[in-house]
């Protein structure tokens, strides 16, 4: 697992790793990175399928809870096989953006 802190959110990409014992990991060390918005880049990972996103689900809820932002960068998927219960975008910008929007929401209370 590769981790880089960024000015408003931790960028989290799999190195070697398949995606199970990714999440697993992830799921384990939430504890070191509960406080900061998340970004988790699978933008290597070309044959992802929807089952494969639900297994960030989860860590997601956990992550949202509390009142952080959990991001999904893969464009492997296209918008109607999408879980809507995760944040998936295609682009490291897009996850940016989002991260942008959601703190502006959270401190307008929303």
């Amino acid at each position: 697992m590769k981790r880089i802190e960024k000015d408003n959110y931790i960028l989290i990409s799999a190195e070697d790793a398949g995606l199970t014992d990714f999440t697993s990991e992830l799921t384990k060390h939430h504890h070191d990175f509960n406080s900061s918005n998340i970004v988790v880049d699978l933008s290597k990972h070309k044959n992802l399928e929807n089952q494969q996103l639900l297994a960030f689900l989860e860590i997601s809820n956990l992550h949202r809870a509390e009142n952080k932002s959990f991001v999904i960068v893969t464009d492997a998927l296209g918008i109607d096989e999408l879980p809507e219960e995760l944040v998936v975008v295609p682009t490291l910008q897009e996850a940016e953006d989002m991260i942008q929007m959601d703190e502006i929401q959270r401190d307008l209370g929303f």
